[in-house]
């Protein structure tokens, strides 16, 4: 069965609270029609897990890992001996994350109701996945708190929504738009992997969706996270 922890959230004068307030509200909305709208984002999905390079009987974390949409793939690149752990702060979202796990009889899935800077994992992990989570890449302290959860040189792959770059730019108003109906706080999409990048080695991107998208992948910096 699915373990869970439901720490409270950050209070309206915490650092996030804000932001986290708002992107609850947004995905309780989105719940029940989420995975209808994942199928053109799927080929993504794959390619920033496969950045992963993950190992049978490895533990990995699916950071956000909303409605359960990358847990088959985890677990199949794991095997049965790994591990895949799964945090979401939305109650909504992570139902849905919960009833799949249950359907599927997954034993070496754990799913936890949790915010980023909040999350504890009783071991270490080797892989952190960020797929669509601008909102945890723009917190220093949700950063801090889940590089703490990995190893040393743990694997990093991210996905996400930056603006498109040169003279696509006047459409930057919609990217704009369309982040903001999923995130608490949707701007700084110029860059949006700056925060993580000091802390992490080897970093590595290629542009999705014509420039609007993203796929980057490095490892933990045991130095700058020590």
């Amino acid at each position: 069965m699915p373990q869970i922890s439901d720490p409270q959230a950050d209070g309206p004068n915490e650092p996030d609270g804000p932001v986290r307030a708002k992107s609850i509200a947004k995905y309780r909305k989105r719940a029940a029609g989420y995975d209808a709208s994942c199928g053109p984002t799927w080929p993504i999905r794959e390619r920033t897990i496969a950045a992963l390079q993950l190992q049978p009987g490895q533990r990995v974390l699916d950071v956000g890992c909303g409605t359960g949409l990358s847990l088959a793939l985890l677990r199949a690149a794991v095997g049965p001996d790994g591990m895949v752990f799964g945090c979401d702060q939305s109650p909504e979202m992570l139902a849905i994350a919960q009833q799949r796990q249950i359907d599927a009889g997954w034993s070496n899935v754990r799913l936890m109701q949790s915010a980023a800077q909040q999350v504890e994992l009783p071991e270490a992990v080797d892989a952190l996945l960020f797929h669509y989570t601008h909102d945890v890449l723009r917190s220093p302290a949700a950063l801090a708190r889940l590089l703490a959860c990995a190893r040393p040189q743990a694997r990093v792959a991210i996905a996400g929504v930056k603006y498109f770059p040169g003279w696509l730019a006047p459409l930057n108003l919609w990217v704009y738009l369309k982040n903001y109906g999923y995130n608490g706080a949707p701007g700084e999409l110029a860059t949006p992997w700056d925060r993580i990048l000091p802390l992490l080695d080897d970093w590595q991107m290629a542009p999705t969706q014509f420039g609007m998208g993203y796929i980057g992948s490095g490892r933990v910096s045991a130095a700058k996270t020590a």
